[in-house]
């Protein structure tokens, strides 16, 4: 198991990671391609899935919390010799942990700064 010190790390990245995804607009060029694409064939189960996991703080934020905990695991010896549902806590610690982060983001009163 990996200590809080690196879950906290990996929660705070992963909510970064989230914002890039969701909302930073460097990556603004990419979601409106895919947002066209999608439009081409909006009845398409598959296409409404991507923009829903481009487009949801929380969809997206499970998915790159799990990459970079899988990242992070690899990177450091981690992955081998601990059983795989211990892995799985980690990604519910971690993504968890950017929720909570994204959910502080929402709601915090953006008129005092």
């Amino acid at each position: 198991m990996i200590g809080f010190l690196a879950l906290a790390v990996l929660a705070l990245a992963s909510y970064r990671g989230t914002q890039l995804v969701v909302h930073d607009s460097i990556l603004d060029p990419v979601r409106d391609r895919l947002i066209a694409w999608h439009e081409k064939a909006s009845n398409s189960a598959a296409r409404s899935a991507l923009i829903t996991l481009i487009a949801c703080t929380y969809c997206a934020g499970w998915w790159v919390s799990g990459a970079f905990l899988a990242t992070y695991l690899l990177a450091a010896g981690h992955w081998t010799g601990t059983p795989l549902v211990l892995h799985g806590i980690e990604w519910f610690v971690v993504a968890g942990g950017q929720a909570l982060l994204n959910r502080w983001d929402d709601t915090r009163d953006r008129s005092a700064a």
